[in-house]
């Protein structure tokens, strides 16, 4: 029953915010929207940034379950940019709604998790220090998160399998030669 409620609130949000601003959306226009009180909202969570955050960890984190070495970060991408272009009206109202950073750190930090697992998986990586691995995974995690967040300020109009393809050419063998460059001479 309860994720039955939760799927009917994260829903009504999903609806309300493909028709105005987050900032103009209130706990009880979701709870109108879903046929409950506000005392159940309040029940399931702390306010609307908790619910966005609970679809954002449902959604994002689940297309990237799996896709965790360097072999298939590419298709993680791909799932995690399917995703919010299927759902293009929630992820583009949140990111023009709520605080830039929140969003550009939490995109980013699924990448840069994504990319450190798959490096930790490489052989070279015991011959760079701890920072040098981390500075290599930042550096991409970062260019990787600024296309997708480019994407969807231009409105998700390209393809996701395009951009990570194009994405997939500057890393390919990329992270693996800055971990050798970085072991060199150690």
């Amino acid at each position: 029953m309860a994720q039955r409620t939760e799927k009917a609130i994260a829903n009504a949000l999903k609806k309300l915010l493909a028709k105005r601003p987050l900032n103009k959306i209130t706990i009880s226009d979701i709870a109108n929207e879903c046929g409950i009180n506000r005392m159940t909202f309040y029940y399931h969570y702390r306010d609307v940034y908790d619910l966005i955050e609970s679809i954002a960890d449902e959604e994002l984190k689940g297309a990237l379950e799996g896709k965790r070495t360097l072999a298939d970060w590419q298709e993680g991408i791909l799932n995690l940019m399917t995703v919010m272009k299927k759902e293009q009206a929630f992820y583009t109202g949140v990111y023009n709604s709520i605080e830039r950073d929140k969003t550009i750190d939490y995109i980013c930090n699924l990448i840069s998790d994504l990319l450190k697992e798959g490096v930790d998986q490489l052989p070279s990586t015991g011959k760079a220090s701890a920072e040098d691995v981390q500075f290599i995974v930042d550096f991409y995690a970062y260019a990787f998160c600024g296309i997708l967040l480019q994407w969807v300020r231009k409105g998700m109009r390209q393809e996701p399998a395009v951009l990570v393809d194009q994405m997939g050419k500057l890393g390919k063998g990329g992270l693996g030669r800055g971990l050798e460059a970085f072991s060199e001479g150690r």
